[in-house]
This record gives C-alpha cells, sequence and structure tokens, in this order.
C-alpha cells in the first residue's frame, strides 16, 4: 500500500462520490478505478461495495479508511512542523479596528512585525471597519482593535494604550482661548466627523450623547486633510487623537483644546476569542504590537 492509496480512499468516503474524488485528486476516472484495484490487490480482499449506487465500505475498508486519516493527518502535520523549522512560522492573522484612525499606525506596525515573521500572512479587513466585535464573534476576524468593550464572556480583552481626543479649531474661532469645551459648547457648532454611524465617534459617545446634546450641523468627511482644511478656514470643529493631531498642530493657525475638565481619555484594547485556541505566533503578534506601540508613544 502507497500514501496515493490512503488518499484515495479517503477522498471517496469523504467527497461521498467517484465523481468529487476525481475532481479533489485531480484524476482520470480510469486512473482511479486503476488505483483504487491496486489498493485492493495490495489488501487482498474489497475496500468498497456497491449498493444502490453507492460505495459501501467493507468491514476492511472501514479499519482501512481509518488507518488514513491517522495517517495522512500526521503527515500534513510534520509537513507543517518541518515548513515552520525551515521558513519560521507560517499562518495568517485576519485583523480590524474600529475606526479609520487606527490605520495611522497600524500598518506600520504590521510592516516591522513582518520583518521578523515573513511567512505570518497579515490582512487588515477594512470592511470590518465600525464592527470589529460582531465581526469577531462571526469569525470574519482573529483580532479586533477596540476601545469601547462589549459584555461577552466569549471575548477577552488586552490592554494596548491610552490616548485622549481633543478638538480641533481654528485660531481664530470662539473656543481658541478655551482650557477645556463642554456638551453645551456644541449646540452651535459644525462637528466634522470621519464617518458615519455616529454612535461610533467617541466625541459624541461620551459627551454629547450623555447629555443629550447636538451639534447645528454634523458632516462625514472621510478625508482628514478634508477636514482639517475646513477647520482652518473656520468652517467647522472636530475631533482627533492627540497622537495622531501632533503633526498638523505645527500649522499655527489650528488650536487643540480639551474635552471636558479632566479630558477625554480612552483605552484600547486587543479583543481575542476567549474560548479559541490561538497559534503561537498570534501570542507573538500580541505582544509585539503592545510593545511597539508603547514605544512609539513614549517616542512622540
Amino acid at each position: 500500500m502507497e500514501i496515493r492509496h490512503l488518499r484515495l480512499i479517503k477522498a471517496i468516503v469523504e467527497e461521498g462520490s467517484i465523481t468529487r474524488a476525481i475532481d479533489k485528486l485531480h484524476l482520470t476516472q480510469s486512473a482511479l478505478s486503476h488505483q483504487l484495484k491496486e489498493a485492493e490487490y495490495q489488501l487482498g480482499t474489497k475496500i468498497f461495495l456497491r449498493t444502490n449506487k453507492k460505495l459501501v465500505l467493507t468491514q476492511a475498508g472501514e479499519k482501512l479508511y481509518q488507518t488514513a486519516k491517522e495517517i495522512i493527518n500526521k503527515l500534513s502535520d510534520t509537513e507543517k512542523e518541518i515548513k515552520q523549522l525551515v521558513f519560521g512560522e507560517i499562518g495568517e492573522i485576519r485583523i480590524s479596528t474600529e475606526c479609520y484612525s487606527g490605520y495611522h499606525w497600524l500598518p506600520s506596525v504590521i510592516k516591522q512585525f513582518q520583518k521578523l515573521y515573513p511567512n505570518i500572512d497579515l490582512k487588515i479587513v477594512m470592511e470590518a471597519t465600525h464592527y470589529p466585535l460582531q465581526k469577531l464573534l462571526a469569525n470574519v476576524l482573529d483580532i479586533a482593535i477596540v476601545s469601547d468593550r462589549i459584555k461577552d464572556n466569549t471575548i477577552k480583552y488586552l490592554e494596548l494604550f491610552q490616548d485622549e481626543m481633543m478638538m480641533v479649531v481654528s485660531e481664530n474661532h470662539a473656543w481658541a482661548n478655551k482650557k477645556f469645551v463642554v456638551a453645551e459648547d456644541f449646540t452651535n457648532e459644525h462637528l466634522l466627523i470621519h464617518s458615519l454611524p455616529l454612535e461610533t465617534v467617541t466625541v459624541h459617545q461620551f459627551l454629547l450623547a450623555p447629555a443629550n446634546i447636538s451639534p447645528k450641523k454634523i458632516t462625514p468627511l472621510p478625508l482628514t486633510e478634508a477636514s482639517i482644511e475646513m477647520v482652518k478656514a473656520d468652517m467647522g470643529v472636530m475631533s482627533m487623537a492627540n497622537w495622531a493631531l501632533r503633526p498638523y498642530l505645527k500649522d499655527t493657525g489650528l488650536k487643540a483644546i480639551k474635552i471636558g475638565k479632566h479630558g477625554l481619555k480612552r483605552k484600547h484594547y486587543v479583543a481575542i476569542m476567549n474560548n479559541r485556541t490561538y497559534p503561537q505566533y498570534f501570542h507573538h503578534f500580541i505582544e509585539f504590537l503592545q510593545t511597539e506601540i508603547n514605544l512609539q508613544w513614549n517616542t512622540r
């Protein structure tokens, strides 16, 4: 008996028909029939019986099928282990954040990680942005980066970093000399946000909604640079994370104002499934993420 015979028997049983086994193994019908006859000759007995046009395992065939599964799975595991020894760990991580501002820092971290682990494919799933926890639960993502947690025992949260949200205004704006703004200050303002839904906008979620305050006008504008230009022209106000805002503050036309007397700070977390066993490289990536981001924050 050869490995190809075991693969053949496993494919016929698991695919449920000769036709699908042919497609999976990329064989012609005559080649498959020939290999099956070879296997039966080597074994000295029938492996399958035809019953109502279906192939059914004989008692000997059932024993052989169980052995085939064990051997082929063991071979597959051995191949993976050898590839890891030769090429390093191989795998995939699907990741997303809850807002687009996260993509200011995430790609550079991914690039650094892939220098150390070139065979780990890190995929940013853009369509999961704004709903990463739902996509994590639906197995569309492996890792979600969030600041807004939901209570779910199946999700585990690991602290990543803390940042502060600031309001950005023109140097000519009425807020320019304020130490901080409160919810009531937004009543007559034009608030520029990156994107809808409004519930995902931090300043709305933690300041305006609790106070039941709505700005006079809200405009979604996905291009940060365009929003900055509108703010400079005194055509609106916007909120940004302090770390993302710093490069823009080199322009003297802008001012950064605290949100609330004590500032609006938020923690960010790596969210993973609690009941899932992750490969070792996942833990390496999370540790790398925590170390690299803290390093970036300390050097800003």
